[in-house]
């Protein structure tokens, strides 16, 4: 893991936003860290999670990609899935990979910094948590649910996220990140599953009130099924700060360009909308509301942060 003398920054979150932001902001002169969600419980994680009793892999393997700086064919390996196989296929070769390391050096963390050091990673990366842990969700009906992959298919409104077991105990270096930070940047993704899972421990949310670092949320450019589907601009605020229990979010980061008709067309097949600001809302809630040209059209047809555009958008708020 290579530091930089610059500017503190710490990006919090997981999915597939987080890892164009981190990927963006490594080209520039600060010193970035990463505080990253393992609490997915599908997939290839999910399997690993359940056989060798270890936090979700997933987002970190992305994240570790995302900050990385080596051969693009060693980065290729790293990622690359298996679509066949007994017992092999599904898995991402960079998920066994920290499984492994883990498994040598006995601790998540570890095995973590291992491979940062490996694949040449600018900037630090924390899991949020070091041990295996699962999400639950309540809903405004008094449902509950268990397991990050279950949460959306509910599709009722989320009232909370919380940890099962209850208490985690954030990693002591991810703690300090916060509160020594300059910048901290709320990624984008899925609100509930990816983004709030990182804020809920009772450090986390103390280092978040004391901060000095200007906080701000890229917010998503789109609503998600079965987590914000008719979310405002700030309704995805007011769900961080009700998790928080506190309004610490200075800035909303929002893509101020119209969207073509036939994109969002794609997107209501998925029942999804672009998310609308609501400026005056915001600005009653005190939020800086920070808009730009952010987004592009991906080659899979989604919509997604422009990992240069966001990046210096960032870098600017230094």
């Amino acid at each position: 893991m290579t530091d930089v003398n610059g500017p503190k920054v710490v990006v919090i979150g997981g999915g597939t936003g987080m890892p164009v932001l981190l990927r963006g902001l490594r080209k520039f002169p600060i010193n970035l860290s990463a505080i990253v969600t393992v609490s997915d419980d599908g997939g290839s994680s999910g399997r690993l999670r359940e056989d060798l009793d270890i936090p979700a892999p997933g987002d970190i393997r992305k994240v570790i990609a995302s900050m990385s700086d080596v051969e693009p064919t060693l980065l290729k390996l790293f990622q690359h899935r298996f679509d066949s196989g007994d017992g092999l296929s599904g898995h991402a070769l960079g998920n066994l990979i920290l499984a492994g390391m883990t498994s040598i050096t006995g601790d998540f963390y570890k095995g973590i910094k291992e491979i940062s050091r490996v694949f040449n990673v600018k900037g630090r990366i924390y899991p949020i948590a070091n041990e295996n842990m699962y999400l639950k969700a309540e809903f405004e009906d008094g449902t509950v649910v268990r397991g990050e992959s279950n949460i959306p298919k509910v599709n009722k409104k989320i009232k909370r996220v919380f940890y099962d077991p209850p208490k985690i105990q954030p990693l002591p270096e991810a703690v300090k990140a916060i509160e020594q930070a300059e910048l901290i940047v709320i990624a984008p993704g899925s609100l509930y599953t990816s983004i709030v899972p990182n804020l809920i421990s009772e450090e986390i949310k103390d280092a978040l009130r004391q901060t000095n670092a200007k906080t701000v949320y890229v917010c998503n450019v789109m609503t998600q099924y079965g987590e914000t589907r008719g979310y405002l601009a700030s309704e995805h605020v007011e769900a961080l700060h009700g998790h928080v229990g506190s309004s610490f979010v200075d800035g909303i980061v929002v893509h101020g360009q119209q969207i073509e008709r036939t994109i969002k067309q794609e997107y209501e097949k998925e029942l999804a909308e672009p998310v609308v600001c609501d400026y005056e809302q915001l600005n009653d809630m005190k939020v800086q509301v920070i808009e730009g040209d952010i987004a592009d059209l991906h080659s899979d047809g989604t919509l997604k942060h422009h990992e240069h555009k966001i990046a210096k958008l960032l870098y600017n708020l230094l």
